[in-house]
């Protein structure tokens, strides 16, 4: 009885510590621990009719940060990140590296990163507790503060605040991704295969296309907090034709624009997936202008209208 009751008392007081923090503090402790524990996650990506069951290991060799993704279905493909580079290995190419701090797929990568920045186009929101892979979490509700973008609601655990399950919502509440973990294991260091990576020589970071910077183009409106990442001009590959691109975020909802030649080809005025990702296409001119991403198609056609030349 005395060995059950302290088991009990275990249990209760960071509860009730936890019981006064903010929703931000919770999603704070969740970045910190993305980048500083040591862990294995197995896990369920929902997308529209996709299921794709991942493992992913993160942890820390000599002071780098190591990753590793897995996929288990299908033709194998991994992708494995030390520092600042990705690299991803499948069956049908060459395993190629790129510049990258998080490897996509697992959590949103701003997640990991400052959560102030969020603020700006979200307000957070403590929902309920409850029970995922075996272990009790808080729900924490990332809610934008306008209709032009999606929602998000967050679960972490609440002894070590790693994420254990993530949906982003329709403006209607219709679930279109959800990442679902199932198992959770913490580590007490870095395993074998983190090591061995760490190790691996792995192919130099891909050179990007020639590109040059693009001044001309700009916005007239954009969506609260959303900032212009990258701007520049380069040539597609293949076609060669000149394009010029604008990539967006406000921290989570990324966009990408492109801005190039009115072709002969009619391109659809709007796409919407199940899985959230719309795009919209515009004239002006003898430009044609596509705006892509994970966000109601009624944005990405105002943000493609605000665009103008100087």
């Amino acid at each position: 009885m005395r060995l059950f009751l302290l088991v009990l008392l275990t249990i209760a007081f960071p509860t009730l510590a936890q019981d006064d923090m903010t929703p931000k503090a919770w999603l704070e402790n969740m970045s910190q621990a993305l980048r500083q524990q040591e862990f294995k996650i197995s896990l369920i990506q929902l997308q529209a009719d996709h299921i794709r069951p991942l493992v992913y290991i993160h942890g820390h060799v000599d002071d780098q940060e190591v990753a590793f993704l897995e996929h288990l279905n299908g033709p194998p493909k991994n992708a494995v990140r030390v520092g600042n580079t990705v690299t991803f290995i499948e069956h049908d190419q060459p395993a190629y590296s790129v510049k990258a701090n998080r490897i996509q797929g697992v959590v949103p990568p701003a997640f990991a990163g400052d959560i102030s920045g969020l603020e700006a186009g979200y307000q957070f929101v403590l929902a309920g507790r409850s029970r995922l892979a075996g272990r009790p979490s808080q729900s924490i509700r990332i809610i934008p503060k306008d209709d032009m973008r999606y929602s998000y609601q967050v679960w972490l655990d609440m002894e070590t605040y790693l994420p254990l399950r993530y949906d982003m919502l329709s403006q209607d509440k219709q679930l279109l991704e959800q990442i679902l973990v199932v198992e959770l294991h913490v580590l007490d260091d870095a395993p074998e295969i983190l090591k061995e990576a760490y190790k691996q020589d792995w192919p130099p970071v891909i050179k990007q296309s020639e590109r040059i910077p693009a001044d001309n183009w700009q916005f007239t409106w954009l969506p609260v907090g959303f900032e212009v990442l990258v701007k520049d001009s380069h040539r597609l590959i293949g076609s060669h034709e000149a394009v010029e691109y604008i990539s967006l975020s406000d921290g989570l909802t990324h966009i990408s624009v492109y801005v190039a030649r009115a072709g002969e080809t009619v391109l659809p005025e709007e796409i919407v997936g199940r899985n959230g990702l719309s795009l919209s296409t515009i004239r002006k001119g003898n430009a044609e202008i596509v705006a892509v991403g994970k966000a109601p198609a009624e944005t990405l056609t105002r943000i493609a209208q605000s665009i103008t030349i100087e």
